[in-house]
């Protein structure tokens, strides 16, 4: 069985990397997305276990000093952080898996994984940013404000990642995700291990 790709995904909130990701694993059932652990509050709809692993402060802290966690961050006053256990699973059985993380978290997974591929999902504007976050109606202006002084900051880090595509059109944003995935599943090394009998068969 052929290894899984690691992918990191990143994008300043409110560019739509979290619809992006849910549409491109829907149906798809080689690739994965890594569920965090928070320590933030559990928003109206979200699942513990689905969306992310809610956790205590102290219960956090407690993994990070076992290392537990392949990466960690804090982010708007609570902690965020990714499994290495679950991740190296994942990937040995053959599944892609999806991190969704910021630039920070970026850093400390390639110097553990640097096969990982990562893509950053840019805004069409500012303007549109601003607008998506207002439409959200969960947070109040000062709120808003400090996401947009923050997502100014992470889209500063974009050059460190292997790819880029901006989310103006959510269906041609989503092909152009697939569009990586589906490359990199056709690399050489991948189809190598995937097509072995086929290529014994070939070259008899």
């Amino acid at each position: 069985m052929s290894k899984g790709t690691l992918y990191i995904i990143s994008a300043p909130s409110g560019a739509g990397k979290t619809s992006l990701v849910r549409e491109l694993v829907s149906g798809n059932e080689h690739i994965v997305v890594s569920v965090s652990h928070t320590t933030r509050a559990m928003r109206p709809g979200e699942q513990d276990g689905v969306d992310y692993h809610f956790v205590g402060k102290d219960v956090f802290l407690e993994m990070v000093d076992s290392s537990a966690f392949l990466e960690h961050a804090r982010v708007f006053d609570n902690y965020y952080g990714t499994s290495q256990q679950h991740v190296e699973q994942q990937l040995l059985s053959g599944h892609d898996v999806i991190l969704e993380i910021d630039w920070q978290g970026a850093r400390q997974v390639r110097k553990l994984f640097p096969d990982s591929l990562s893509v950053f999902i840019l805004p069409p504007s500012l303007e549109a940013l601003k607008q998506r976050l207002n439409s959200r109606g969960q947070d109040s202006e000062e709120i808003i404000q400090r996401r947009m002084n923050d997502a100014v900051n992470e889209m500063s880090h974009y050059a460190e990642f292997d790819y880029l595509l901006v989310n103006d059109d959510f269906d041609a944003a989503l092909e152009q995700l697939r569009c990586i995935f589906s490359a990199n599943r056709l690399r050489q090394l991948h189809q190598q291990r995937v097509l072995e009998k086929l290529l014994i068969d070939l070259l008899k």
